[in-house]
């Protein structure tokens, strides 16, 4: 068999998938990663049935079904513990044939990491830029310069390939918030459903993992570069009159290390690009379309692209062809996915007294079987076949 290698800029989530991906169908994948070593750091994910049915795909099915899916009721509350929106995790299963898992992200990097060969991942990489030696793509790195069959950007949000490669693409915008993240110890808590909680610009949602820790966020209207002093006394000065549990949960934060509570600015590249190839660079995940967190689609549509990415790649003995491939079959999803978070955004984050009241008459009226069809187009997503 003809040794085909990829090189990929980025052991994030999206990086990681689709070197697994590639590396099943028999590819060689050299993964370059800026920082020292592969971090297990962050906070929860939601794996969607969408995501899920991705993941099968590489054989990482049984991993991703251990700990407890979310069950219960999930939905949408006030401040005052009053529910704006119910609905019936049993009958999204039903719907969609999988129960979403919330796991820690670090447990989704490590088990990525480890169905890859243990010489595929150099740290201490980071990618500077790309060119070709006549039509062989080079990957330009701080170690030195790579030569393989295709180079799959995955170098987030501030992707430098990217910058490269769409020179005239403004960039990332500030979505006018910023977000705080972390996982604290669920013992002695009776928390099954995942909720998420609207105030006046302000939101805050609570997710069970698979493991029994309690995952936590929360948003607020922030200028870009604004960082509290303290975060956990910030998150307190905000939420901590809202309903059970959030109170209990904020308390708790006193119980994990103060650097594992995450802030940052929430950024998107609100212009879409006009594709996610150039030759035989290919970009996924936030190197291609960075999105708002509303959703909870961001992790879940870098997964569908690495997916996509290998299959086409397999498939498709041209590479330039089966990158033009990868970027009609991603672009309108992940633009339309995109675009609806950004209006979810802009409906949490209104402030106006009328605005909200309006906004929680119009939730609390709506038929739940609306909102279990409006996820049709994030959820109903199916893998490509070989």
């Amino acid at each position: 068999m003809m040794d085909r290698h990829a090189l990929i800029a980025g052991a994030g989530i999206g990086g990681l998938t689709a070197a697994v991906a590639l590396h099943r169908r028999g590819w060689r994948v050299t993964v370059c990663e800026r920082a020292t070593a592969v971090s297990a750091v962050g906070a929860g994910i939601v794996l969607a049935p969408n995501a899920l049915r991705a993941l099968a795909t590489l054989d990482l099915g049984p991993a991703m079904a251990t700990g407890q899916p979310l069950s219960g009721t999930a939905g949408l509350r006030r401040p005052d513990g009053r529910w704006l929106t119910r609905s019936d995790t049993g009958s999204l299963t039903e719907r969609y044939g999988l129960p979403a898992r919330a796991v820690h992200r670090g447990f989704l990097v490590e088990t990525l990491t480890s169905a890859l060969p243990s010489d595929a991942i150099r740290t201490g990489t980071a990618a500077t830029g790309t060119t070709r030696d006549g039509d062989t793509p080079v990957l330009h790195t701080t170690t030195g310069d790579l030569r393989a069959d295709v180079v799959i950007a995955a170098d987030g949000i501030r992707s430098a390939l990217r910058r490269q490669l769409f020179p005239s693409h403004p960039g990332p915008r500030h979505a006018g918030e910023a977000g705080w993240r972390a996982v604290v110890p669920g013992d002695g808590l009776d928390i099954r459903q995942a909720s998420e909680t609207w105030g006046r610009g302000e939101r805050f949602g609570i997710v069970p993992l698979a493991d029994g820790r309690i995952y936590l966020y929360a948003t607020a209207r922030s200028r870009p570069g604004t960082r509290p002093t303290d975060h956990r006394a910030e998150l307190l000065r905000r939420f901590g009159a809202w309903h059970d549990p959030i109170p209990t949960l904020l308390e708790r934060l006193g119980r994990i290390d103060p650097a594992a509570v995450l802030h940052h600015d929430l950024d998107e590249l609100a212009v879409p690009l006009p594709q996610f190839h150039h030759g035989r660079v290919a970009l996924l995940g936030d190197a291609a379309h960075a999105m708002t967190p509303n959703l909870g689609q961001g992790g879940c549509q870098a997964i569908e692209d690495a997916v996509v990415l290998a299959h086409l790649l397999d498939t498709t003995p041209d590479t330039p062809r089966a990158l033009a491939a990868y970027s009609a079959a991603r672009l309108d999803r992940t633009t339309a996915i995109s675009r609806r978070s950004r209006r979810a955004g802009q409906l949490a984050a209104l402030t106006n007294p009328l605005a909200t009241a309006l906004r929680d008459l119009a939730l609390r009226t709506a038929p739940p079987s609306l909102a279990l069809r409006a996820m049709d187009e994030l959820y109903a997503w199916q893998p490509p076949t070989a």
